[in-house]
């Protein structure tokens, strides 16, 4: 197999996730630095991962307030996974936001919530400025994924699932996108959570585990580094 094609994940790397979280969380918020205020208000929505709310994403949300962007919560409570029907809310959602603040919005989103808002931008560019996704599955839905077994439990079919993303990227994204990924991944196989093909595309690989994405400082430096482009370019 080629090293760029992903693989299953092991369920067991999850327990290993989720057994580094504590100490994670507790690391970040020793480590985290005061950011510097760059922006005039510009909105930005966090989206959170499979199995988690708004509340994932407080620190990302409060490093991005710091920064001077209007944050926002996505609204759309628990990421239960159902990605068409999360889609229709989340665009529904996006429309909400952009009349409200008479611009587009830029979508940060963590795991799940990467994916769905590339698709966001996919199907309404109109609406989204920019995407920066944090250990995303791109590729294979959550077929390469420590989730996997719980869609095949739930009776989804992950390769029905795997030939709707491939065809859903014929259509070419017009938002630039960031994507963040990292080795250390136990969630999402790291072979999946970059885009090589798209021109649009900047991938940044981090040092750290799909849990810590939304803690690590190193991380929220690279977001408002990427944040920050956007407003200069």
């Amino acid at each position: 197999m080629a090293d760029n094609s992903p693989i299953a994940i092991p369920p067991s790397h999850l327990l290993r996730e989720f057994a580094t979280l504590k100490s994670v969380a507790r690391i970040a918020v020793g480590r985290r630095h005061e950011p510097v205020a760059m922006a005039a208000g510009e909105p930005v929505v966090a989206l959170p991962g499979f199995g988690f709310g708004d509340t994932a994403m407080t620190l990302l949300r409060r490093q991005l307030r710091k920064a001077g962007f209007t944050d926002l919560k996505w609204g759309l409570g628990t990421n239960n996974g159902d990605v068409p029907a999360l889609l229709l809310r989340l665009l529904d959602q996006l429309e909400r936001f952009v009349a409200f603040h008479e611009q587009p919005v830029r979508l940060v989103g963590w795991s799940l919530g990467g994916y769905l808002a590339r698709e966001a931008a996919r199907e309404r560019p109109d609406l989204v400025q920019q995407v920066i996704t944090l250990g995303s599955p791109l590729k294979g839905g959550p077929k390469y994924t420590a989730a996997a077994s719980a869609y095949k439990f739930l009776g989804w079919d992950l390769d029905t699932i795997e030939a709707k993303v491939v065809e859903r990227e014929s259509v070419s994204l017009q938002t630039p996108v960031t994507h963040i990924w990292s080795k250390r991944d136990g969630v999402v196989d790291w072979r999946a959570t970059q885009d090589i093909d798209d021109a649009m595309a900047t991938n940044i690989e981090v040092d750290c585990s799909h849990m810590a994405m939304v803690f690590d400082p190193m991380v929220s430096h690279i977001v408002l580094a990427q944040l920050r482009r956007s407003l200069i370019d």
